[in-house]
């Protein structure tokens, strides 16, 4: 059985994918990606995801060139899961933050803060100013 035979794509033929940054860690974000997506992934040695707004394939970086270099592909016991280590260039965030998970609760989850500093402007990157 091959690794894609294992894996298992929701309603949708899609996955979720887990980007983890590997030299520390980090979560940076989640994606989806379908079959083609993982293919993709692998055979460039970057992450392409599935866009379910725009309805079309994304590879993370061509446009900001915050790019991830994929190190590690695994998948979790219930093979519906992916997580990918990659090798983080700038911000994985589309909001300008290394990580997407910038924000944590605070009070109870009455109020939350930003835990990390924004390290680019977003409309700089991808031209919205």
């Amino acid at each position: 059985m091959s690794f894609y035979e294992k894996l298992k794509f929701n309603a949708d033929g899609l996955i979720p994918a887990i980007i983890q940054e590997q030299s520390t860690g980090r979560v940076l974000m989640m994606a989806w990606m379908n079959k083609e997506a993982v293919q993709k992934t692998i055979e460039l040695g970057k992450t392409v995801f599935w866009s379910r707004s725009r309805q079309k394939y994304w590879v993370k970086g061509e446009t900001s060139g915050h790019v991830q270099v994929v190190k590690d592909v695994a998948f979790d016991c219930d093979s519906d899961t992916l997580l990918i280590q990659v090798e983080q260039t700038g911000a994985a965030c589309h909001e300008g933050y290394k990580s997407c998970f910038f924000r944590s609760i605070r009070d109870g989850g009455k109020t939350f803060a930003e835990t990390e500093k924004r390290l680019i402007d977003p409309g700089d990157v991808y031209g919205q100013k």
